[in-house]
């Protein structure tokens, strides 16, 4: 669990979250970028975006999510983020007529 953000919209992150497969439980990486922070207070969230080939897979997560074991900065923007929400980074959808 969370309880202080220390990363920004551009930075890469590491999430490691708690997996449960019946009795078990393990630990599983998501390593992408960060699209956006949102909400405030106990309602505070962020997303996730990766690549897996050509496709791109987002997860959000609350902040104060208990099976959220850490979150690890691998590497801030390059430049200087100006927007809050990065969702010019994500691919178009193709249209299906």
């Amino acid at each position: 669990m969370l309880s202080t953000i220390t990363f920004a919209p551009g930075d890469i992150v590491k999430v490691y979250q708690k997996i449960q497969e019946g009795e078990k439980s393990r630990i599983q990486i998501f390593e992408g970028v960060v699209l956006a922070i949102r909400g405030r207070g106990e309602n505070k969230s962020f997303t996730v975006q990766k690549m897996v080939g050509d496709i791109a897979v987002e997860r959000i997560w609350p902040m104060l999510s208990p099976m959220i074991e850490k979150v690890e900065v691998k590497a801030h923007a390059k430049k200087r983020v100006r927007k809050a929400k990065l969702y010019n980074l994500q691919k178009p959808r193709p249209v299906v007529h």
